[in-house]
């Protein structure tokens, strides 16, 4: 719906940001022979800028053909002037180049693309540091994509990765998705670390070399080799706005105060420089801002896109709301919600009508008779301390044979859930909980998420349980799936575990545990820790020895001021065997339940797959540590798992090599995703590249996900609980794609959070020091990661004071070497020569600008040897690997 006012012949001010200068000096697109024909145009339409998109039938009938390609447009953060989607090939991305070629797409929205003729093909030189022939991936690592997360750089300026394979974890607790998983991936692509690198410093900040430095001319490419040009394309068509049309900013009047739209537009400025300029009513603005403009100049709006025309650089668009002073938690965190698409609202009464009404709720006399009753067998939660929504209870029962039978209980919140009800529809809708650092967005009620379907101790329960009968190596000897009741005797933190698996022998006292039901003791707790701390190595061991892959990187975990809610403090997680035990057993019950689903319905079960990694990214990666002298061997999951884990010693310099390696190795991953199996016809693409598994679903954690209810629905049909699935291919498949793009938002919020917070902690705190790890080289700024915290950073050779610096390559490693200027007339120039790998000392410090922050390297001499362990604490995260 667009606004009367929207219809105005809107004059350009200007090349809007991030158009390419190769479009020409004239204006967006123009060529020079526009300029004379300028007042003929302005007389009657107005020329456009884009192109009209193609029709449905049109792009259906391309993509029949192959003729045209689609995909989901990635827009580099650094360069927002170059954007990229995956090929269907698996090799180098397609290029889209400025703001015209994008045709008004943003980032994430599903798009069609049509290529360019061969000559407008981008060329990248053999030597060139092109960092973003392979699209800027924001940070995918954790969970599915990634591995965990890094604080950003800069807050909204965050950088597209892969999924990495910590999901469990990610999965399968609450506050640990809350308090870490803060791990950003390689910024600017596995590509600038390569040792090719030669030629980009940091574009705003005096860098020698144009932006368009890689770019030939077009006749110029025909004389190249093949595989120095990178395959271009324009957009022809949205296929899908996945970008919510949302974004934080700031208002501006607009420059020119004699023109018709000073009188009826203000500008909007949004943080995220990939979303466009908007103009935006002045009715909607403040009444004061017109005649007192400074005094928002530091308050952050919402602002949504409501049309962009093709006459227009810029955007129409309405304020939502003002948030409040930009730099501050709840206006930023707003922002960062609404910018994602998450609904953060209050549940309706009509949804909260579809709760039980009378309370305290009782399992019901007809469901204690359909179930399995485990009420008096010992059944524990092990969880974060702060976990309030507890999913997942386990049973360890030791058998007169040597054998145990081991139980996963889940949390039945189909049960209280009915299909096609107003609970179910918005559950669906929001498809996942969104864990902040300082609170959680649930997926369901409170009155559901933390008292009815949380398993806390000593309460009646509905949980649907897997158990087996394993031998004490892990071997399956029986199993079982179906609809039970438990009694939980206690709930254990993740610590209250692992002191009873360091202690196996000493009596832990009970004043160090929390309350146990009296029909059960605490030896009894005990012992059944150590039988599934036993067992899960045995898992572990055999997961990793058939080839599963674990890429674990730093998480940061905060500890915030009760009062102000400000952190205070922020520590690496540590990942011990109890976070290592619970990972197992929830590893093995989806497992054994994806094969039960996909047994009983072969076109009907939603599943999740993992694709190995981008072949391309892949082979740079393969080739950098080739040149780089390190024995890795990228040719399976497994392979590389070992690589990771055989190759480095124990030692603080090995363990930061390592720490770099993984996160280098994390870029080239792909996403996990759910998917229906009867919309894919191969089932070797059901595979799990990370677990190297056939077959793998979510299962573990329905208070928190759709997904997994959808999974207990077809598990409950399997067993003959309830009705056949009734439900087509497509259908699922639309259901797993929505879950995709909610749980990727997730993701990225929790990323925004962590940087945000981290941001705030350098503000208040800083400046930070710390041992850092150097990760790549350019000519005039190299990137590192700094250990204590796990953030990585880009240190800008003019932000020092040098007296020089020289870039060189020394044989195929690059190599910078700064020439400090002495802090004393008397004393010689001292040189430090920054290579790949070397550990060094920087400082963390806030910039002006709000929730920016820099790294600066430490002179020489003046480093204090900081011991990165120093001030590693443990946090309070459960993993299940994914």
């Amino acid at each position: 719906m667009s606004h009367p006012d929207y219809r105005l012949n809107l004059r350009p001010l200007g090349t809007p940001r991030g158009v390419s200068s190769l479009l020409g000096p004239h204006g967006v697109g123009a060529s020079p022979g526009d300029k004379k024909s300028k007042s003929k145009t302005t007389r009657g339409k107005k020329k456009s800028i884009f192109e009209t998109y193609m029709s449905k039938e049109d792009v259906s009938e391309g993509l029949k053909r192959g003729t045209l390609i689609q995909g989901v447009l990635r827009i580099n953060p650094k360069k927002f002037h170059e954007a990229f989607i995956p090929s269907p090939d698996g090799d180098r991305d397609i290029f889209i180049d400025g703001v015209v070629a994008r045709n008004r797409a943003l980032n994430g929205d599903l798009v069609v693309v049509k290529l360019l003729p061969e000559e407008q093909w981008k060329v990248i030189k053999p030597e060139s540091n092109d960092k973003e022939t392979e699209g800027a991936y924001e940070s995918d690592l954790p969970e599915e994509l990634c591995g965990s997360q890094l604080p950003q750089q800069s807050l909204k300026g965050y950088n597209d990765s892969p999924d990495v394979i910590i999901e469990a974890q990610f999965d399968d607790s609450d506050s640990e998705d809350g308090h870490g998983n803060t791990q950003n991936a390689l910024v600017d692509g596995v590509k600038k670390l390569s040792v090719c690198v030669q030629a980009k410093g940091k574009e705003d900040a005096g860098a020698l070399v144009i932006k368009d430095e890689n770019a030939f001319t077009s006749q110029d490419s025909r004389v190249l080799p093949e595989k120095s040009l990178q395959r271009s394309a324009k957009v022809v068509c949205i296929l899908e706005k996945k970008h919510s049309r949302a974004a934080t900013g700031f208002l501006k009047l607009l420059a020119d105060k004699n023109s018709e739209l000073f009188r009826k537009f203000a500008l909007f400025s949004p943080s995220d420089h990939r979303v466009p300029r908007i103009y935006v009513p002045l009715k909607d603005c403040p009444q004061d801002f017109v005649t007192r403009p400074k005094d928002y100049a530091n308050t952050l709006f919402i602002c949504r896109i409501m049309d962009w025309k093709e006459d227009s650089n810029f955007a129409l668009g309405q304020l939502a709301k003002s948030l409040g002073q930009a730099g501050e938690i709840e206006p930023e965190t707003e922002g960062i919600l609404t910018e994602y698409g998450v609904d953060f609202s209050d549940f309706s009464s009509e949804v909260l009508e579809c709760l039980p009404q009378g309370l305290p709720w009782t399992v019901p006399p007809e469901e204690l008779s359909r179930r399995r009753d485990l009420r008096k067998d010992c059944i524990f939660t092990i969880d974060p301390s702060t976990a309030r929504d507890l999913d997942d209870a386990l049973s360890c029962k030791p058998l007169a044979d040597g054998n145990f039978e081991v139980g996963v209980h889940i949390a039945d919140v189909s049960y209280f859930v009915p299909e096609g009800s107003s609970l179910d529809k918005v559950a669906a809708e929001r498809a996942t909980s969104v864990y902040l650092v300082q609170k959680v967005v649930p997926m369901l009620p409170r009155l559901l998420c933390e008292e009815l379907c949380s398993l806390n101790p000593m309460t009646d329960k509905l949980t649907f349980s897997v158990i087996w009968t394993l031998t004490p190596k892990g071997k399956i000897l029986a199993e079982w799936f179906g609809r039970t009741i438990i009694r939980s005797c206690t709930k254990l933190s993740y610590e209250h575990a692992q002191s009873m698996i360091e202690s196996p022998t000493r009596r832990i006292p009970e004043r160090e545990l929390p309350a146990i039901s009296p029909e059960h003791t605490c030896d009894e707790v005990h012992r059944a820790v150590l039988n599934l701390h036993g067992i899960a190595k045995e898992l572990r061991r055999q997961r990793f020895a058939d080839g599963a892959l674990r890429l674990d990187q730093l998480k940061l975990a905060f500890t915030l001021d009760h009062e102000t809610g400000l952190p205070q403090g922020c520590h690496v997680y540590e990942y011990r065997d109890s976070n290592k035990l619970v990972e197992e057993f929830m590893l093995l019950a989806n497992m054994a339940v994806a094969h039960k689903i996909h047994r009983a319905f072969p076109e009907q079960a939603l599943l999740r797959r993992h694709p190995p990694p981008q072949t391309k990214m892949l082979n740079d990666l393969v080739e950098f540590c080739d040149q780089m002298g390190l024995p890795m061997d990228f040719s399976s999951a497994g392979a590389l798992n070992k690589s990771l884990t055989e190759t480095f010693g124990d030692d603080k310099y090995s363990l930061a090599r390592k720490e770099v390696l993984t996160n280098m190795c994390s870029r080239p991953m792909q996403m996990a995703v759910y998917f229906c199996s009867g919309a894919l016809r191969d089932p070797a693409q059901f595979r799990h590249y990370a677990l190297d598994v056939p077959l793998y679903t979510h299962f573990t954690s329905p208070i928190r996900r759709f997904a997994d209810v959808l999974v207990h629905r077809l598990l409950a049909s399997a067993l003959g609980y309830r009705e056949l699935p009734d439900v087509e291919p497509d259908t699922l498949q639309k259901q797993a794609d929505h879950c995709n793009d909610r749980r990727m938002a997730s993701k990225r919020v929790q990323e925004l959070s962590t940087g945000l917070f981290f941001a705030i902690l350098v503000r208040e705190s800083g400046p930070l020091e710390s041992e850092a790890m150097v990760m790549g080289v350019l000519n005039q700024a190299f990137d590192v990661l700094v250990l204590r915290y796990g953030v990585q950073k880009r240190v800008y050779c003019n932000m020092l004071p040098l007296r020089s610096h020289h870039f060189q390559k020394v044989g195929k490693k690059p190599e910078l070497t700064l020439v400090w200027e002495p802090e004393d007339l008397e004393q010689e120039p001292v040189k430090q020569v920054i290579t790949i790998f070397n550990l060094v000392e920087v400082v963390l410090q806030a910039e002006a600008t709000a929730l920016k922050y820099s790294a600066v390297l430490k002179r020489p001499g003046t480093e204090g040897l900081l011991d990165p362990q120093d001030q590693l604490g443990c946090g309070d995260h459960k993993e299940e690997q994914d």
